[in-house]
């Protein structure tokens, strides 16, 4: 439907706004915030559902990915404790 409306213009330059912010034009802009208001909706538009594609990690058998994060914070906290070491040596001297 086309029809003639005439908005005031704190409206026009919110609208404005959310097409310079969205990238989207402003009819499809219009529309959408009318649907969005008329119908009570949060006022966000729909986005992509968030989706993850697994995929093998490669691991030998008998590995568990579980241990991995285990490892990674032994290693880290190794690490940590030979530079501290390394700094008390260097601070002695």
């Amino acid at each position: 439907m086309r029809t003639t409306v005439t908005l005031a213009p704190d409206v026009e330059e919110l609208i404005r706004d959310q097409v310079r912010r969205t990238k989207r034009p402003f009819k499809f802009v219009l529309n959408h915030l009318l649907r969005t208001a008329l119908r009570g909706n949060s006022g966000t538009d729909p986005v992509a559902p968030f989706r993850i594609e697994a995929r093998p990690l490669g691991l030998l058998s008998g590995h568990d990915p579980r241990g991995l994060a285990k490892a990674a914070d032994d290693i880290e906290a190794e690490a940590f404790l030979s530079l501290t070491h390394r700094l008390e040596e260097a601070h002695k001297s």
